[in-house]
């Protein structure tokens, strides 16, 4: 099954797709993150955010959610259930288009390589994951639940895992791609 959605994923993927993923990606980091980050800071009171930290404790979330305050762990929440479910979609999409396109033009044929194009879909489940159990620790709290938060530490861990094999797999695609193409035209 997996073997079929990445090939499927591959098949669609076109040049047009990159480009345009990569603008929608150029503009959600321009323009739409920074607002993003400067109205959570107004909403919580606080820099620190779990889906922004690489690794955190239970203990530490607990912390964040208390440091919140009500106000703020409802705008948390509200933020996870609005822009943080557009958001994966914009780097998945962009993602995906790109480690795809990129293996199709070095990989004719079906090799083990092309199943990188399915860690930025990994990656945006986890994002999903994480964004449902810090709700849920925002939303309980003051009650404290130390497996939801040890579960949302580990969902944090896992996404940025994926996103970082994600983006090392689009630049070393996209670098092997270009020397291929430069190759050729030689």
């Amino acid at each position: 099954m997996l073997h079929h959605l990445s090939i499927w994923v591959q098949q669609k993927s076109s040049g047009w797709m990159v480009i345009g993923s990569l603008v929608i990606m150029l503009i959600f980091t321009i323009l739409v993150l920074p607002t993003q980050k400067r109205v959570s800071l107004e909403n919580t009171g606080s820099s620190k955010s779990p889906d922004m930290s690489l690794l955190y404790t239970p203990a530490e979330i607990y912390q964040m959610a208390e440091n919140y305050g009500p106000d703020g762990r409802q705008a948390y929440i509200h933020t996870r259930w609005t822009f943080d479910l557009v958001f994966p979609l914009v780097y998945v999409g962009f993602l995906i288009s790109g480690i795809s396109w990129f293996t199709k033009q070095l990989y004719r044929t079906k090799k083990v390589w092309q199943f990188a194009n399915l860690f930025p879909i990994i990656a945006g489940l986890f994002d999903y994951l994480e964004n449902s159990a810090t709700s849920m620790v925002m939303y309980l709290y003051p009650a404290q639940w130390a497996e939801i938060a040890l579960l949302a530490a580990t969902f944090t861990v896992i996404k940025w895992g994926f996103i970082l094999l994600s983006f090392i797999g689009y630049f070393f695609y996209g670098a092997a791609a270009f020397i291929f193409w430069m190759k050729r035209k030689q």
